[in-house]
């Protein structure tokens, strides 16, 4: 069952824009990085989100390894979408960009958490560990507000009279760049 939020105007100004944004994937966490592989298929894996918010460069930031598979991938094609879920919030946010590796000492020490070790276990200096920078280009998000039992109305309203439902939440899409 889609989703059919209404378009509320467009912001445009870019702190307005990533307030917005991290506030849709802060708790989320874990991103579904897409990108297309050698055989010209797309494919999807699930990364942790090292920010700690979006910075004014529109950038996120993911531990990856040099040696595995994504980074092979993303030398050939930088083009990638990363998409966030929360079923529970009916939150859904989708980010295409472009991925570049930075291979900054400062920034990794400063990214670093516990839980990164257990990819990396020789730390934030591990020869194997290469950030992956998402500079991202255009974001589309839907944001359900109305309480489940709201939208469940709403739709049976629906469809007794047979028209789609109205103002469930608000469906937005945003150039950054």
């Amino acid at each position: 069952m889609a989703i059919h939020p209404t378009r509320s105007p467009l912001p445009t100004d870019p702190s307005t824009i990533h307030t917005k944004l991290w506030e849709l994937i802060k708790d989320i966490r874990f991103g579904m990085l897409t990108s297309r592989g050698s055989n010209g298929a797309l494919c999807a894996q699930p990364l942790t989100v090292q920010n700690r918010d979006i910075d004014e460069d529109a950038t996120l930031y993911f531990f990856i390894a040099k040696s595995g598979e994504p980074h092979a991938r993303l030398q050939a094609d930088k083009a990638v979408n990363v998409s966030f879920a929360d079923p529970g919030a009916d939150s859904y946010v989708s980010l295409a960009g472009t991925a570049h590796f930075v291979d900054d000492a400062r920034l990794k020490q400063e990214l670093w958490s516990p839980l990164a070790k257990a990819w990396f276990p020789g730390g934030p200096t591990d020869p194997d560990l290469v950030l992956l920078a998402v500079q991202i280009a255009q974001a589309e998000y839907w944001d359900v507000q109305e309480s489940k039992m709201t939208q469940l109305f709403k739709m049976a309203k629906a469809a007794v009279t047979g028209e789609r439902p109205t103002r469930l939440g608000q469906h937005q899409e945003l150039r950054l760049s």
